[in-house]
């Protein structure tokens, strides 16, 4: 039976592609279109709901938001029988803004993860008002790969400056754990995490996204 929840990666990196071959049970389908991308034409006929992960700055989490939102996505609708949500992995880079812009024309939303530092300011605010705001699509900063440990300072930082764009943002922040970031080499994504307090609380961050997205349910 398909999944309900397709992954679509673009990124001529092909971080997502080393991570989900990695992962002995993917609870999506999966497909790496960067050679390709006029094959991303077929998802207007699906039916299903396109997000778009979008950042022009490299390292944001790009792929780490892509992978496991549709992982907590796909575990709210196990039971559907038809494709619903399709998360598309993009480019870190300006040289590759065309496979960009091609993922563009078939969203439905576009979601911005921004880590809570300033080097991830001016980056991120060339790809929302060059690339995302003059296609007219639905976006939202989601304040990404923050540690608590770090205080709030940051944070707050990060949330006013989003505010003074007057860019619209999730309240849900992604926080930094060390679960994350091992999870591409031990094949992992967030609804596979070890049963403990800590994995409890990274997966808790997905669910409350996807929530607030409204993507827990079907399109």
């Amino acid at each position: 039976m398909p999944s309900a929840v397709y992954v679509v990666s673009i990124d001529p990196q092909a971080s997502t592609v080393w991570w989900a071959n990695r992962i002995t049970d993917l609870p999506f389908d999966f497909s790496q279109e960067h050679e390709t991308p006029q094959n991303l034409a077929v998802l207007k006929d699906t039916g299903a709901r396109v997000h778009v992960i979008a950042n022009q700055k490299g390292g944001v989490g790009k792929t780490t938001t892509t992978l496991n939102l549709a992982a907590v996505v796909a575990e709210v609708l196990k039971n559907q029988k038809r494709l619903h949500h399709i998360f598309i992995d993009t480019p870190g880079s300006l040289q590759d803004e065309n496979l960009l812009l091609e993922a563009l024309k078939y969203a439905h939303d576009v979601i911005v993860p921004m880590p809570p530092e300033g080097l991830a300011f001016d980056p991120t605010a060339r790809t929302i008002q060059k690339v995302i705001e003059p296609t007219g699509l639905p976006f939202q900063v989601v304040i990404n790969n923050w540690d608590p440990r770090d205080g709030v300072a940051d944070l707050e930082d990060t949330q006013a400056y989003v505010d003074a764009q007057g860019w619209p943002r999730t309240r849900t922040v992604i926080r930094r754990y060390k679960v994350h970031t091992r999870a591409s080499v031990e094949g992992r994504v967030v609804t596979q995490y070890p049963k403990n307090r800590v994995a409890m609380e990274a997966r808790e961050d997905f669910f409350r996204l996807a929530l607030e997205l409204g993507y827990g349910g079907a399109a």
